[in-house]
């Protein structure tokens, strides 16, 4: 026996995706390590769908996080973890596997919530979008209402779907056809179907939502293509404007699960827009001035990133201590010692951009084109407007932009 095998893990820990049909729906294999298990570890729900099987019964811990040192207490014994449907699909599983060496874990899938809603309303996963709002901010899903999606979405408990309307209702898509599906597969499974605009069902904790997003003529269109609509965010007047920030936002990069830093957010516009355009994309927005992290805040809920995360202070300052970003974005406050914090704080392949309006800023920006390479180019915008009775280009302030990568 090599070295190498000899020092891998043994696997110890089973995670088993139990359903509303209880251990009849699991294969034999899998049924056969639930009822040789040690100890369980799950809901209240999932020891009432294994309640035959005798073993010690553990529940989640208070705080969910202290799960792992738990698990970690148990090694040597044979311990299963229970969870809903797929263990791997937005459930306990992954949260395990990011923590605990994956050589010492087997899965055992079971079809999960979005297989079962997409089953029953008929409906293609490969043309829908599936989303999670259990345990996390509602809001999160606006950043997906658009013209004739469909979503499949795990809900937080009986309120979600009514909030989903509602959001769904304010932003012009109250036609949307709504369908809630609860204990999926169990010999208690219920549907309620309706229409966002009137919705009043009154339905159980545990379901999964089902939207066929209807748009009406006078509907909101928030698409995740960065570029939105100046008048979609709340401001002062100080902002990034809409073509200036769909140019920025190109060169910033956004990427599945990567973190920007604003510096100097003001508004939040490029962290919301950085945040909306990439799936789990995160953003950390450094404004010193209060009654703009507010509006920041709020352009944060409204368009459906939450999770936006901002700090006060000014750089270089503030950015002590934040985690490395993967593209940072300075709007204001450009200094030398601004640059140099950022860039050492930047990751390999990560993506700087600058913003410049003052003639102060642009020579500053054009030394350290100069010294660090880059595209360095001149962002001019005129819009049409009323001149006397007639039409005219009205110009806004030109932006010097300069935009490079780190390798």
């Amino acid at each position: 026996m090599s070295d190498a095998t000899a020092n891998k893990a043994a696997p110890w820990l089973h995670i088993v995706g139990i359903g509303e049909d209880g251990l009849d729906g699991l294969t034999p294999a899998t049924r056969a390590v639930v009822e040789a298990a040690e100890v369980i570890v799950g809901g209240d729900r999932h020891h009432d769908l294994s309640g035959r099987i005798t073993a010690e019964r553990l529940s989640w811990p208070s705080p969910f996080d202290d799960l792992i040192e738990l698990l970690q207490g148990l090694k040597g014994r044979r311990v299963v973890v229970l969870a809903t449907g797929d263990p791997l699909w937005y459930s306990v599983g992954a949260r395990i596997g990011r923590r605990l060496d994956p050589a010492e874990i087997i899965y055992h899938p079971q079809v999960g919530a979005f297989q079962m809603a997409a089953a029953r309303m008929g409906w293609s996963m490969a043309d829908l979008e599936t989303l999670t709002v259990h345990g996390r901010p509602v809001e999160q899903m606006i950043a997906f209402i658009q013209p004739d999606q469909r979503l499949l979405i795990l809900t937080t408990g009986a309120e979600t779907p009514g909030q989903i309307a509602r959001f769904l209702t304010e932003r012009g898509f109250g036609q949307s056809r709504m369908s809630v599906l609860a204990a999926m597969g169990g010999p208690g499974e219920a549907r309620f179907d309706g229409l966002a605009e009137s919705w009043d069902h009154v339905v159980p904790d545990f379901n999964t939502l089902a939207v066929d997003c209807v748009a009406a003529p006078d509907a909101a269109l928030l698409p995740r293509v960065p570029g939105l609509a100046d008048h979609l965010f709340s401001h002062d007047g100080t902002m990034t404007k809409q073509e200036v920030r769909a140019a920025t936002l190109a060169k910033l990069m956004p990427m599945r699960g990567a973190l920007l830093w604003d510096v100097g957010c003001g508004c939040g516009s490029v962290a919301v827009e950085w945040m909306r355009a990439a799936r789990y994309a995160r953003a950390i927005g450094i404004e010193p001035l209060a009654e703009r992290r507010v509006f920041a805040a709020a352009n944060a809920l409204a368009l459906g990133v939450p999770g936006l995360r901002l700090i006060e202070g000014e750089a270089p300052a503030a950015l002590a201590g934040l985690d490395a970003p993967d593209a940072i974005f300075i709007g204001g406050g450009l200094s030398l010692e601004v640059f140099a914090a950022c860039w050492d704080a930047l990751r390999p392949l990560g993506r700087l951009v600058v913003n410049a309006v003052t003639l102060e800023s642009e020579a500053l920006l054009l030394a350290l084109y100069q010294k660090h390479g880059g595209d360095l180019v001149k962002l001019s915008v005129a819009r049409a407007a009323p001149v006397g009775g007639l039409t005219g280009w009205r110009p806004s302030m030109p932006v010097t932009q300069w935009a490079l990568v780190k390798r």
